[in-house]
């Protein structure tokens, strides 16, 4: 677009040029959208129906940056600092890993189990590796009958989600540690342990979009060399934690599932274990619930 034409240039035009800009990168063109609904902070609907006003000579320059640093490896997210999570929005950085749809998927599956198992009773929830706090305020938000408490080894990213619990007015109750040592210190047993942990298999790092390897933190990306090291410690762990009735609900990478599962049977044979496919159809979450005695 040329500068002298910047003043009659609609933001269907910005769009269309921000657009293309970024699928010639092979980027994702949706970026463009996203970024001037945080702009002039509209939804999609409205954004539509101011297409053809004209845009503002500094939201076009805002835009053109944008599309640069997201060309340049950052993550949308991070630029708009925020992700949306089950309707609500999160505050991310470099510290967190940026929540993802399928996340949303391992809430709802969590609070499914819940249901069936306890009901309307209370119950002690642990998610381990909270990040942005996305699951852990999540489920303190979307069911009071939850106690709800969260782990994270990274004192930065702690910060991150008690902010977003704070801005959310969720309650929930933020541990340092690593794993469930916070819990197995004070001799505490929970009924619910969620934990999406990183799963990545180092030998997958160069093979990752530079978005993904070199804007989010490691510690919450790899898993070791096959991505199953966090879920082998577990496995040590939640006998420790776990009351004589519970739930452990896990995500995990593609090809994972029926490893995990092998897991969850040899450390809780009492239980039910199951492999749940996310919306597109990929294993992606696997719990054991029930009788969790050994």
């Amino acid at each position: 677009m040329q500068s002298s034409k910047m003043n009659e240039m609609t933001i269907r035009e910005a769009l269309r040029w921000a657009s293309s800009f970024l699928e010639e990168r092979e980027l994702e063109a949706p970026v463009a959208e996203w970024l001037l609904r945080h702009y002039y902070q509209v939804n999609r609907a409205k954004l539509f129906m101011i297409l053809d006003d004209t845009i503002e000579p500094e939201v076009y320059e805002r835009l053109k940056q944008d599309v640069e640093r997201h060309a340049g490896g950052s993550p949308v997210q991070h630029i708009i600092g925020y992700e949306e999570f089950f309707g609500r929005r999160f505050s991310v950085n470099e510290h967190v890993l940026i929540p993802r749809p399928e996340t949303e998927e391992l809430v709802v599956a969590v609070q499914e189990r819940k249901r069936e198992l306890f009901q309307q009773e209370k119950v002690q929830v642990v998610d381990v590796g909270t990040g942005s706090g996305a699951i852990s305020v999540t489920l303190a938000l979307e069911d009071e009958t939850l106690n709800v408490q969260a782990i994270d080894i990274s004192e930065e990213a702690l910060q991150v989600a008690k902010r977003n619990a704070e801005k959310l007015s969720a309650k929930v109750h933020f541990m340092h540690g690593d794993l469930l040592a916070p819990i197995i210190e004070v001799g505490a047993r929970v009924e619910v342990v969620v934990s999406n942990p990183p799963y990545i298999p180092l030998t997958d790092a160069p093979s990752l979009a530079v978005h993904v390897r070199d804007h989010e933190p490691h510690l919450a990306l790899f898993g070791g060399e096959d991505g199953l090291d966090l879920y082998r410690r577990f496995m040590e762990q939640l006998p420790l934690v776990l009351k004589d009735k519970g739930i452990v609900g896990f995500e995990v990478g593609v090809g994972q599932a029926a490893v995990i599962k092998e897991m969850l049977q040899t450390t809780f044979p009492q239980a039910t274990t199951e492999i749940k496919r996310d919306i597109n159809g990929k294993e992606r979450m696997v719990f054991a619930y029930g009788n969790m005695t050994r």
